[in-house]
């Protein structure tokens, strides 16, 4: 059997509600945001308002900062959401840049048995996101992780908006993880996970997050451990095409240490010892404006070990 898809209102809010109390469960909604001001505010006021104060079907929301030179902080701590500065958090642990970095430190500031995350960048959504993604970790005990999929309108197309995941990470999935093949959007950000199950992977950094918590737990627990619900329809700021390389490359990191492809060295100019399944910390991306004049970036791909060793 391959990996299960529902819609987002094969669940009411009412069920929903009887399960949680039920169960005993609490729950997290994560929003990690870098330099999203703009956006991350009616992101939390629009959670907190539906499904805060009008129902609890979620006991916290937790913005976690990342690195932002903007008011993300202040928007969503104005807006209801208690806000964690990323590098802030578990300090003796060090600090690294990234989306991976801030949902992998969210696990030492919240408290919720399920963790739903959502990308502080949306329009064009609806908090029905949240109880959708919630449902199958509500209804199963054996649903681990729950990802969403959505249309996403564009004004050149659907997938203008989803470049890396028709050039990178399908192709990775068809050629290395063909048991992922039936997802609609594997790097969708808008995700739910169990807390214990998230806490004993490891977590990639920067944007490979994803793709990896869904390798990792079909290969762990099975197709069955994974859902994708479908949760209509999605916009988001699009980054720009050169920037869209450093995420490729930290999710060709990440696919290739799980296939057990042997890596260069550590460090960029290392010596070049691979560690066959194994991330290296980072790579030195070269990218051509114009002739021979190379713009060069460090782009991390270290891998965070289990949460669950720190707690």
């Amino acid at each position: 059997m391959g990996i299960r898809a529902a819609h987002w209102d094969d669940w009411s809010l009412e069920g929903l509600l009887g399960a949680k109390e039920r169960l005993g469960q609490q729950v997290s909604l994560v929003v990690p945001a870098r330099n999203e001001a703009a956006t991350v505010g009616d992101v939390v006021t629009r959670v907190r308002e539906a499904l805060v104060d009008t129902v609890a079907l979620v006991d916290e929301v937790v913005v976690i900062d990342s690195d932002s030179v903007d008011d993300t902080y202040a928007v969503a701590e104005s807006a209801g959401a208690r806000v964690h500065r990323s590098a802030e958090i578990r300090p003796d642990l060090g600090t690294h840049p990234g989306k991976g970095e801030a949902m992998w430190k969210s696990l030492f500031v919240t408290t919720g048995d399920l963790v739903v995350f959502m990308d502080a960048d949306l329009h064009d959504w609806d908090t029905h996101f949240v109880p959708g993604l919630l449902g199958p970790l509500l209804s199963d005990p054996q649903v681990q992780l729950v990802k969403g999929f959505y249309e996403r309108p564009g004004a050149d197309g659907p997938l203008e908006g989803g470049r890396v995941t028709e050039l990178v990470a399908r192709p990775l999935i068809a050629l290395l993880f063909p048991f992922l093949g039936e997802l609609v959007q594997p790097l969708a950000g808008e995700w739910a996970v169990r807390r214990s199950w998230f806490a004993g992977l490891p977590v990639p950094t920067g944007y490979a997050v994803e793709l990896a918590a869904l390798v990792d737990t079909v290969r762990a627990a099975g197709p069955d451990a994974v859902v994708q619900v479908d949760l209509g329809v999605r916009a988001h700021r699009h980054q720009a095409l050169r920037d869209l390389g450093g995420m490729a490359t930290q999710i060709i990191a990440a696919a290739l240490a799980r296939s057990g492809v042997e890596l260069p060295g550590d460090e960029p100019g290392g010596d070049g010892a691979g560690r066959a399944g194994a991330a290296p910390e980072a790579a030195e991306l070269r990218q051509y404006l114009r002739g021979l004049e190379p713009v060069t970036r460090v782009v991390p791909t270290l891998e965070r070990p289990p949460a669950e060793a720190y707690l």
